[in-house]
């Protein structure tokens, strides 16, 4: 389903898929982290909350996607609505390679490993 933002999305799916073939990619997680706990992708996710880009905003990415605006960067949360507004504030910094992950984790849940957690 497309998101308000008019932002690019990927599925879980293909996600997925790039994760197995170990792709270069940036998977950007943007919830808080008490939301960790409820659901998890394990390791090779970069976390970055929602709060922390809307109160230091540039200054909280990481040198990995600060330093670089041609990276390939995948952004999710729990539904794919805060990742999308996050995804579309990257493109309109100057990142071009983003994209939102489809329905959030809870996606990825329902349509690729359920192992991960669901809330």
């Amino acid at each position: 389903m497309p998101n308000p933002y008019g932002v690019p999305e990927i599925s879980p799916k293909q996600v997925a898929e790039k994760r197995a073939k170990q792709d270069d990619f940036i998977l950007m997680d943007v919830r808080e982290p008490h939301e960790l706990y409820q659901a998890n992708l394990g390791d090779g996710v970069t976390l970055v909350p929602l709060s922390q880009i809307a109160q230091k905003q540039l200054e909280a990415l990481p040198d990995t996607i600060a330093n670089d605006k041609d990276a390939h960067i995948v952004v999710f949360c729990h539904s794919g609505r805060r990742s999308a507004q996050v995804a579309a504030w990257l493109r309109q910094h100057g990142w071009l390679n983003v994209y939102n992950m489809d329905g959030g984790i809870d996606a990825y849940a329902r349509g690729v490993d359920a192992s991960i957690g669901r809330y």
